[in-house]
């Protein structure tokens, strides 16, 4: 077996002339100074110009092979990086959690043969990576999937939903979610829908960064989404993820007003149009709203995992053609939600493809690319006329929002009423009657007010 796995050309001669090999403890001169580190692995389709080394600070660095002047070998211990699973300590006097896996960067770590971060913790090894989670609750951990998050689905939420229904029915205090941050949302909103009145929180929970990582904010997510599924007070289904960049707290947002709003920021999840349900620490759950659905000690709760996959949601642009629209019915599609401008507004083109989608019975819902406020269609002539031919105004339900909520209207029922009472009437504020004065805030930096405020909290 080669000592250099994934090195080639250029890169694989250097550390040959070296007698460097992989996961090898070493110090390394090159021309811009000298580095001490573990050598890594290179992934398959990488360079031959970089050598990889972890360093002590746990960061991994490229190396130019060009500036490579010595390699001295200080030790030498093969890295494992499977974490075993460990049985979780019971102890009578703690509250039950449940920790549903579904995959994503929470149970992830780096594929040195790819270089790509991969489903690789079960959830039983969380303990082991994480055993902290034994002070707060007892954990018992059952997983359902290992996909990334862009791979969850109908099927998954079906699965998901009745997952969750049989674990509260069966005593359980508490409910995580361990999912891939960049469709927790919409598997956020999936839940809100399909599982109804819970009398325990049921807690979303990812991490931005992998577990390998020495920046990751998985661990602290797990303890905080643990501490809120066992002893917080609110019974909802939420989104527990960094509320500032640092690990001081977590906030907890509500799961159908919630939006990942960054691609790689560990604070990347946002409360939209309202503020979040609480913040939260592995000690602490400090509520910030004043209504929540509050926690019960009975055991029931309404499950409805139903969705229609024939749903489709349409970002609106400039000079969009109606064969966007004449295509999604030709195919199929039953529902069609539109993120338009404005106050929820289309072009004219669109207007004669719409009014034949609704004649062939499908539900069309208006919502709008702003995120905050409200579709309302009948302050211009554009938003009554595309009233007059059908389409909905879904209010303030964000665009992901209306998309899940009509798959699982659909897939209960197509008859037209039954379908705008199901997703008009309020489950758990996907509409809400106003947004609060502090539910839109979004500050721009170079502002002097902005500046000068975050020169007071930031250093």
């Amino acid at each position: 077996m080669s000592t250099l796995p994934g090195y080639k050309g250029k890169a694989l001669s250097a550390l040959s002339n070296f007698n460097a090999r992989v996961w090898a403890d070493v110090e390394i001169e090159t021309t811009k100074g000298k580095f001490r580190g573990i050598i890594l692995p290179r992934s398959e389709q990488a360079d031959d110009l970089h050598v990889v080394v972890k360093l002590q600070t746990g960061y991994n660095i490229g190396l130019a092979v060009d500036s490579i002047t010595s390699i001295k070998e200080i030790g030498y211990k093969e890295a494992k990086y499977k974490i075993p699973e460990q049985e979780f300590p019971y102890d009578a006097k703690k509250k039950n959690v449940t920790l549903l896996g579904t995959g994503g960067t929470i149970a992830s770590r780096l594929d040195y043969r790819t270089g790509a971060v991969i489903p690789a913790f079960t959830p039983g090894e969380l303990y082991g990576a994480v055993p902290e989670l034994a002070d707060i609750c007892n954990l018992k951990t059952i997983k359902l999937f290992g996909v990334f998050s862009e791979n969850m689905g109908p099927e998954q939420y079906k699965i998901l939903a009745e997952s969750i229904g049989r674990e509260i029915a069966g005593g359980a205090d508490g409910i995580v979610i361990g999912h891939g941050t960049d469709t927790m949302h919409h598997t956020a909103a999936a839940m809100s829908f399909m599982v109804q009145d819970s009398p325990v929180p049921i807690v979303m929970v990812g991490s931005q960064r992998s577990s390998d990582r020495p920046s990751s904010d998985a661990a602290f997510n797990l303890r905080c989404s643990s501490f809120t599924a066992s002893q917080g007070p609110i019974a909802e289904v939420m989104v527990c993820m960094f509320g500032p960049t640092s690990d001081s707290y977590n906030l907890l947002h509500r799961g159908t007003r919630v939006r990942k709003m960054h691609s790689s920021y560990r604070s990347t999840f946002r409360t939209l149009s309202d503020i979040p349900l609480a913040m939260c620490t592995p000690e602490s759950v400090s509520p910030l709203k004043k209504t929540f659905k509050p926690r019960r000690t009975d055991r029931n709760v309404k499950v409805i995992p139903t969705f229609d996959e024939n749903v489709a949601i349409v970002y609106y642009y400039p000079n969009m053609k109606p064969d966007i629209i004449d295509t999604l019915v030709e195919k199929g599609y039953k529902g069609i939600v539109i993120a338009g401008t404005g106050l929820g507004h289309v072009n004219k083109p669109l207007y004669e493809p719409l009014r034949q989608a609704v004649q062939k019975g499908v539900h069309v819902y208006m919502t709008v690319q702003t995120l905050w406020g409200f579709a309302q269609m009948y302050v211009y002539d554009t938003g009554r006329d595309l009233m007059e031919l059908g389409v909905v105004p879904a209010a303030n339900m964000l665009p992901e929002v209306a998309y899940i909520k009509l798959g699982w209207a659909l897939g209960q029922s197509h008859d037209r009423e039954e379908v705008k009472k199901l997703m008009l009437t309020v489950v758990n504020d996907e509409i809400t009657e106003r947004e609060p004065h502090d539910g839109y805030l979004v500050f721009q930096g170079g502002l002097p007010e902005i500046e000068s405020f975050l020169g007071k909290y930031i250093r």
